[in-house]
């Protein structure tokens, strides 16, 4: 199995070389070469199986020769024995055929842990095997960057820096990134949005002398592995609701386009998916995108759905590079026009993607609502991102369509918008209960890329 650029200028690589790149040096994110099959039988074979299982036969065409069998094993199931319920990613029934995929199960109880805690196991691995270190560079809009410090903190081959702008995460998902105690995690509090966060990630891996010097990786969801775990949950919810033998839709509460990309490469995998449901917020960039009215950069309003208060959607670029049928060149033109404020897509190119997704936009009051609603009618307490893909999802599912809707956190992550909404405060897991009297360890810093680079280099381990 090769990787190749978005863009077409760099050169292809393995899987684990993907990995450990993150970001191409051509600027573009890595995609497989070609879309491996699963047939009829190999889906239905998945039923009744553990989660582990089901990941490792879904990934394991995607690996290809760069883990052992035995290694690839060991790396899942490392990665999910600390989740906090034995199914992994277990679902509840919301409405009539309408479902919720609790994603938040995890030790930063949030739906990034399944692709995080898994890659930290294949870095590890991969790193002794090379007898080689890395900085890891991250920009995060609060999720992210929680679960890669819980991911490689005390692991020996890592160094891991997380940009987050500061004052605009939830008061939890700051404190799971500045209270961790091990000296090669650092939390970095940037003055800006969490687009300039991205932008200055995005600037230090095209800067390849800073790149070379520190051995520069990342984790975020521009990192191939990140969304090939997320694959693995499309597969085991579709199947414990019938497939492949009846098609499932799904709602997915996105910014950064990763978590339905993901879903994109399950339905091309071979798996029975009707809809894909992009569900926004008040930043609705994607949702006015795939309505016709092109890719063009506002203001990033901040809203109560922190995790989704995002402008440049670094995974949209994928998606564009199979609707432009893969024409790396396309691509790069029209990340340079996104650099001065945004491009119109083509006709062709937007049919393409209206043929796999569906959009919609909820507003901070509709978000609101939605969670005082779903708490009376069900007994469920949605976190604001949850709220905002059950509402557009039960708007645009049908009747006899199983629709499953992506719950991507705990409301504890967001326990001030969903008491306001709901009356309730959502409390922490007992594992979780003492978030609030550990000691804070955070740099601040400027939104200025010399500051940042020379901060990475003093503070990492020589």
């Amino acid at each position: 199995m090769k990787y190749i650029s978005t863009r077409g200028q760099a050169p292809e690589m393995t899987f684990n070389e993907a990995m450990l790149t993150g970001l191409a040096r051509d600027g573009g994110l890595y995609v497989p070469a070609e879309i491996p099959q699963m047939s009829t039988d190999d889906i239905a074979s998945l039923a009744g199986l553990s989660y582990e299982e089901v990941a490792f036969r879904v990934m394991r065409p995607f690996v290809s020769e760069s883990f052992a069998d035995d290694e690839f094993r060991g790396c899942i199931e490392r990665a999910y024995a600390g989740f906090g319920h034995a199914a992994r990613a277990p679902l509840k029934q919301l409405n009539e055929n309408h479902f919720l995929l609790e994603l938040f199960h995890g030790p930063t109880l949030a739906f990034k842990d399944f692709a995080m805690q898994l890659i930290g196991q294949l870095f590890e691995t991969e790193l002794k095997r090379r007898n080689q270190r890395v900085t890891i560079v991250g920009a995060t809009s609060g999720d992210t960057g929680s679960a890669a410090i819980e991911a490689f903190r005390g692991l020996d081959s890592v160094d891991v820096f997380i940009l987050y702008p500061h004052g605009r995460v939830s008061e939890v998902q700051r404190r799971q990134m500045t209270t961790p105690s091990e000296d090669n995690v650092h939390a970095l509090a940037v003055t800006g949005d969490f687009d300039d966060c991205q932008a200055r990630v995005k600037d230090m891996f095209n800067d390849f002398a800073f790149r070379d010097a520190v051995g520069l990786a990342g984790v975020n969801s521009i990192n191939w592995a990140r969304v090939l775990a997320q694959v693995v949950y499309y597969f085991s919810s579709a199947v414990s609701l019938g497939a492949p033998h009846r098609a499932v839709s799904f709602a997915v509460p996105t910014g950064n386009f990763g978590d339905v990309f993901a879903g994109s490469i399950a339905k091309r995998m071979g798996l029975p998916i009707d809809k894909l449901v992009v569900a926004t917020n008040q930043n609705d960039i994607l949702h006015r995108c795939l309505s016709g009215q092109g890719y063009h950069k506002g203001e990033t309003i901040p809203s109560i759905s922190p995790s989704m208060d995002i402008q440049i959607s670094s995974n949209f670029e994928r998606a564009l590079f199979d609707a432009y049928d893969r024409d790396g060149s396309a691509v790069a033109q029209l990340m340079d026009e996104l650099r001065t404020g945004g491009f119109d897509v083509s006709q062709g190119a937007l049919q393409a993607l209206n043929e796999t997704y569906v959009s919609g936009r909820v507003s901070e009051p509709e978000t609101t609502a939605a969670i005082d609603h779903w708490l009376k009618a069900s007994g469920e307490l949605l976190c604001p991102h949850s709220a905002i893909g059950v509402t557009v999802g039960e708007a645009l599912r049908e009747p006899s369509v199983p629709m499953i809707t992506l719950a991507t956190a705990h409301p504890a992550k967001f326990p001030a918008a969903v008491e306001e909404a709901s009356g309730v405060y959502p409390p922490l897991p007992p594992r979780m209960g003492d978030l609030y009297d550990r000691p804070e360890r955070v740099t601040r810093i400027a939104n200025d890329l010399t500051s940042i680079e020379n901060h990475i280099r003093d503070a990492r381990s020589k």
